[in-house]
């Protein structure tokens, strides 16, 4: 099992940047995927998360309105459109796969993760 995300980079404050984690090896639409981030010196935290079939959505409750996950089944990959960034997202972007429904917003419960991918928004 694979996960790969991918899309960071450096940016100015109020830019826009779209995430990707594409998943291999795991039966993509039956697994929830969580996008969590770390910042420098930080705990992870959640960010969003996404049912399987795309039905139902969670976020942070201070990212809501900013931010957006989706996913496309056929193509194995779930997005996170980051809008309006601020030097506060400076952080390392992680997503993680898992089963079932609940929780989703505790990285712990996640079973597959990706690597992380770096978005830095300069003031």
């Amino acid at each position: 099992v694979q996960l790969q995300a991918s899309g960071g980079g450096l940016v100015q404050t109020g830019a826009s940047v779209r995430l990707s984690c594409a998943g291999s090896g795991l039966p993509f639409s039956r697994n929830a995927v969580g996008w969590f981030r770390q910042a420098p010196g930080k705990e992870r935290e959640f960010v969003a998360a996404i049912t399987g079939n795309g039905g139902t959505t969670y976020y942070a409750d201070s990212l809501k309105g900013r931010f957006t996950i989706s996913r496309d089944n056929a193509k194995n990959t779930v997005y996170l459109l980051m809008n309006s960034l601020k030097p506060e997202d400076t952080a390392v972007y992680y997503c993680g796969a898992r089963n079932g429904i609940s929780n989703l917003q505790y990285s712990r419960y996640y079973r597959y993760w990706g690597q992380g991918t770096l978005v830095t928004v300069s003031s």
